[in-house]
């Protein structure tokens, strides 16, 4: 089937691949502009999965406040070169990911960096919790790593779901600008600050 360069167009607008991904997307999935979507974001991904390794020594210190000036954050966005963070769909990213600090309130970057004593300070009120069930203790401890999980997607930034589109998660949308903007990219750090709290 003969794919059009207004369709061509229009997918590569809308995900910002490439011309010829754009046309082969479109190929394979009979000019289906979802499902080449889809299929470009799906490529997209494993490319951004070959990225992650690459070191990250630019990028954009950003701040952002919310509520009248209730609510304050700053966040560290790393990118390879300076190049990408003057890049205007970097610096869009790294403020989106700023308000979603704002709104969702994370405590933690990822669950590699939540401390091993909170972790074990939730496994004891999870056991609490679960030995009221009257299950044996092998099905308890399941229940509790489940639990800690389930806690750590609630605490953690790059595991909650983005604000902006709550089919993925922030780590998702930082994978699928690693795949248009074509560089590693990674959270260093945030600070969250709300009026009136210690």
């Amino acid at each position: 089937m003969a794919i059009s360069t207004d369709l061509i167009k229009d997918l590569r607008e809308r995900t910002g691949a490439g011309m010829m991904d754009c046309k082969k997307a479109l190929e394979q999935n009979k000019g289906d502009i979802d499902e080449a979507i889809k299929f470009l974001r799906e490529k997209g991904l494993a490319s951004a999965a070959k990225k992650s390794g690459r070191a990250t020594k630019e990028g954009l210190v950003t701040s952002y406040i919310h509520g009248n000036g209730k609510i304050g954050v700053m966040v560290e966005v790393n990118c390879e070169t300076d190049f990408v963070a003057r890049n205007e769909k970097f610096q869009q990213m790294v403020k989106d990911i700023a308000m979603h600090i704002a709104a969702m309130n994370p405590r933690f970057v990822s669950g590699d960096d939540v401390p091993e004593d909170i972790k074990e300070e939730e496994r004891k009120i999870y056991r609490v919790q679960a030995k009221e069930t009257g299950k044996p203790d092998n099905v308890i401890e399941k229940i509790v790593e489940g639990k800690i999980k389930k806690f750590c997607k609630e605490v953690c930034l790059l595991d909650q779901a983005f604000v902006k589109n709550p089919d993925a998660t922030i780590g998702d949308y930082i994978k699928e600008n690693i795949s248009t903007i074509g560089e590693n990219i990674s959270v260093r750090r945030f600070v969250r600050w709300q009026l009136g709290e210690n």
